[in-house]
């Protein structure tokens, strides 16, 4: 992170700019109501809809929600079928609504395994959606931060192939330039749910300075309250970022 980064970390009011969420729980929490794990997917949407629309009036930048990983394609072919399904008519739903409110939709990860029915409609939501100023809210489906990382390096070594880049031109900085999450902020909170305290090869490079926030609340129930606890216990913690607690509270350093 470069110490331009640093200088803009969190808004006026102290909130996170970027919050990263892994949305962990929902076929536990179908289980407890002895629900198909179907049931709790729905669930998760609805709890969705009301993170983005708290984000958004608190004046959130950037809102990246993990949606499908990499590894879930080893879920049974009934229920990722069932979520490529959920996939295409929440998006259907909830486009009009988010240009409405002035949401950007963005997508991270390798969409080429998706129907094309899908793909087209993840592309017509961030076409609809480009020039909006508010929240951004970025969906990562099929993601990976190791395929992340892999396909970042890999454009480098092509540039420096052909000759556009050299190698002492590699740095921190070019490598965010490749990344999936280009142009946006890194995260300063991570949440997530359902009690697990791994990052799960979410943003594995873009967490290297985020504020982990574990909570055993599955994502169903995860409310505005839920993540107005989460932001208090942000707002908490001193970020040092390699200086000491008395650098950062006499403000001698610039973060």
């Amino acid at each position: 992170m470069s110490a331009d980064d640093r200088k803009h970390l969190e808004s006026d009011n102290g909130n996170p700019r970027h919050i990263a969420i892994i949305m962990d729980g929902n076929g536990r929490w179908a289980q407890k109501i002895f629900m198909p794990r179907a049931v709790g997917h729905q669930a998760g949407v609805r709890s969705v809809r009301k993170i983005v629309e708290y984000c958004s009036q608190q004046r959130i930048e950037v809102l990246t929600l993990f949606a499908f990983s990499s590894e879930n394609w080893r879920r049974p072919e009934a229920e990722v079928s069932m979520l490529m399904n959920l996939f295409i008519t929440t998006l259907q739903k909830e486009i009009n609504k988010l240009h409405k409110n002035g949401i950007r939709l963005r997508f991270i990860g390798d969409r080429t395994a998706f129907s094309e029915k899908l793909q087209h409609k993840i592309a017509e939501g961030e076409a609809k959606t480009q020039d909006n100023t508010g929240l951004t809210l970025v969906v990562a489906a099929n993601y990976g931060g190791r395929w992340d990382m892999c396909q970042a390096f890999r454009r480098v070594a092509d540039k420096i192939a052909a000759g556009e880049l050299k190698n002492q031109d590699i740095s921190e900085d070019l490598i965010n330039q490749h990344l999936s999450t280009a142009g946006l902020p890194e995260p300063d909170l991570f949440i997530r749910t359902g009690g697990e305290q791994r990052v799960s090869n979410f943003l594995l490079w873009q967490l290297a300075y985020t504020e982990m926030y574990f909570t055993p609340t599955l994502w169903p129930d995860f409310d505005q309250n839920s993540l107005a606890d989460a932001i208090k216990s942000f707002k908490s913690r001193q970020r040092r970022f390699g200086h000491t607690g008395e650098q950062v509270l006499n403000k001698s350093v610039t973060l």
